[in-house]
């Protein structure tokens, strides 16, 4: 079956798979997308839920989809942390599945229990050299973005943060508040931006190469650790072999629904940074990041529970 520029496309509801449970985040952000392509589309398109094992349940659902573009996954970078930190993966993930787009930029933020004897990334370094091994840091879980990309800057910058892996991220948050954990590090997001103006918690930097204008005044490590850079992602996949001239028609309705006033303004107030990159670029995106944490994966130790 050929595609002349996805004509034809789509024939049937198309089904926008989220790999985590419903209410967070990511699938918050689907819906959106769903609604702006269901009006571009003239057809159905249904946001699933299919959580489990660190998203490879969903995305393997995505790999073993019919390659006609209507069944598509929503990836983080989980996606390209996992062929590191699991064994026995059931999908090779540049062979079987298809980049569409990288939908956008997730800033990592470092805030800190407002205690704690530092204010900004300089400070904490300095902080964290004096005291080796003495302060705790808490993400969502264990092999998310926010570990690896502190265990990074724990390398780079020659420092020993202790992780303490929380089961996502408001218990981490909630251990912050109280006290039993000096730092956080999770995607920026409105709760955590309301927690700082309260002064329950104070924002110490982001782990991006640059700064954003997100939060322009909040500093960056890179800007005291040369070449640092960490940051979380949100992406759009499809099964691999779905036709060239198919997957650049998806990526074109995507694009131009990211690019649209209001599901801008919406994706800022998420903390994203939109980004709708082509589909060779967010395939050579995903090679890229997977040969960047795979050393880092390796060197932690960490595996998947």
């Amino acid at each position: 079956m050929t595609f002349a520029h996805g004509q034809g496309f789509p024939s049937k509801p198309v089904r926008l798979v989220v790999p985590f449970p419903p209410g967070g985040p990511t699938d918050a952000f689907a819906r959106l997308l769903a609604s702006r392509l269901q009006e571009t589309w003239k057809q159905p398109v249904i946001v699933e839920s299919k959580p489990g094992a660190g998203t490879v349940v969903g995305t393997d659902f995505i790999a073993k989809s019919a390659p006609d573009g209507h069944t598509l996954g929503m990836v983080t970078m989980a996606h390209v942390i996992n062929p590191s930190l699991r064994r026995n993966m059931p999908y090779d993930t540049l062979k079987d599945l298809s980049g569409v787009t990288q939908l956008s930029v997730l800033h990592l933020l470092v805030a800190a229990h407002p205690t704690l004897e530092a204010n900004t990334p300089a400070e904490l370094i300095a902080l964290a050299k004096k005291r080796p091994g003495k302060i705790t840091y808490g993400t969502a879980g264990a092999g998310t973005s926010s570990h690896l990309g502190t265990e990074l800057l724990n390398s780079m910058a020659g420092i020993q943060l202790v992780h303490v892996p929380y089961k996502g991220s408001a218990p981490a948050q909630n251990d912050l508040l109280g006290g039993r954990i000096d730092l956080i590090v999770d995607p920026i997001q409105p709760a955590l931006t309301q927690h700082a103006k309260a002064g329950k918690i104070k924002t110490i930097g982001l782990m991006g190469a640059a700064r954003t204008p997100l939060a322009p005044g909040i500093p960056v490590f890179a800007e005291n650790v040369p070449g640092f850079d960490a940051v979380g992602m949100f992406g759009l996949i499809a099964a691999g072999g779905t036709p060239r001239e198919l997957v650049n028609r998806i990526y074109a309705d995507v694009a131009a629904a990211v690019r649209t006033p209001d599901l801008n303004e919406r994706m800022l107030q998420f903390g994203m940074d939109p980004v709708a990159s082509t589909p060779e670029q967010f395939d050579a995106f995903v090679r890229r990041e997977i040969e960047k944490w795979a050393p880092v994966v390796k060197s932690t130790g960490a595996t998947a529970d």
